[in-house]
């Protein structure tokens, strides 16, 4: 396989950036998605905090997310082929060129390995060349002091803030609107 950037394997869309490689999600990754997103220590950080999740919701949201042309789900794997997440860019707006980046690693021996930047980067890098995005999007919670710091290593820049919009674990929560611009991202 090549050392990095977008190509085709076996009829499936692979992305490879330098930690991990991004795949299209599969009917077999909903298993490890239930267990993660049932994990109050991972969704913890999710905007749609799934809890109780069963494995027919899951695989249906899998088979939805399949036949939609214009949102992209990858999985995340290790490149030693390990499945450790997803990193997506959803609610994509063709006609305005943006969408809204959503990433979480559920294989939480995996965090602070610089894996879920590096997916986020390798997304960011499709969005703008291949979908010729002009803006990416999220909301992060202001307990996440990680990814807030890993989106500002990206290039993400403060929007807005929805101040104490989340309560979580006894306190009131900003939740930060950051966005990057294709401009930004090739400076």
């Amino acid at each position: 396989m090549p050392q990095k950037g977008f190509f085709w394997y076996n009829s499936i869309m692979v992305i490879k950036g330098d930690k991990v490689t991004l795949r299209h999600v599969r009917l077999s990754d909903a298993e490890r998605f239930v267990k993660w997103l049932n994990d109050p220590k991972v969704y913890q950080y999710l905007q749609a905090q799934a809890r109780h999740l069963t494995l027919k919701k899951e695989r249906k949201w899998i088979r939805d997310s399949l036949k939609n042309k214009t949102d992209k789900r990858f999985a995340i794997e290790t490149l030693e082929h390990k499945h450790i997440g997803v990193v997506s860019l959803e609610r994509v707006e063709v006609k305005h060129k943006r969408a809204t980046l959503g990433i979480f690693i559920g294989e939480k021996s995996y965090w602070n390995k610089g894996l879920g930047t590096d997916a986020a980067r390798t997304i960011l890098k499709y969005g703008f060349e291949k979908m010729k995005l002009h803006k990416v999007e999220l909301d992060v919670f202001g307990y996440n002091p990680r990814a807030l710091k890993v989106y500002k290593r990206l290039g993400f820049k403060k929007e807005g803030v929805k101040r104490e919009h989340n309560y979580h674990k006894g306190k009131f929560w900003d939740v930060y609107h950051m966005s990057i611009l294709d401009r930004e991202w090739k400076g």
